[in-house]
């Protein structure tokens, strides 16, 4: 659950960043089970990608419904905010 809530709280504070929208767009591969090239997650720093690697763990369990829920919510909002308008 901790990665999660630490990539929850990464998108939200920085949606612009390319971190956070390779995680939402990770996130949003995930819950919709659309396709995400795997190739994005190593353009993340170690950290990150160590938090890409937990989040894979952790979404696998299933069992943190809220907490996956919580950051759905702000994949999808930072995904909107690269939408062009």
């Amino acid at each position: 659950m901790h990665a999660i809530k630490e990539a929850r709280h990464l998108i939200e504070k920085s949606p612009e960043e390319e971190s956070s929208k390779i995680l939402s767009n990770l996130v949003l591969a995930l819950e919709t089970e659309a396709s995400f090239a795997i190739s994005e997650i190593y353009k993340l720093d170690m950290d990150q990608f160590g938090l890409a690697l937990s989040i894979l763990k952790e979404w696998r369990l299933d069992r943190y419904y809220a907490g996956k829920a919580r950051l759905f919510d702000a994949a999808l909002r930072a995904a909107e905010l690269q939408t062009p308008h």
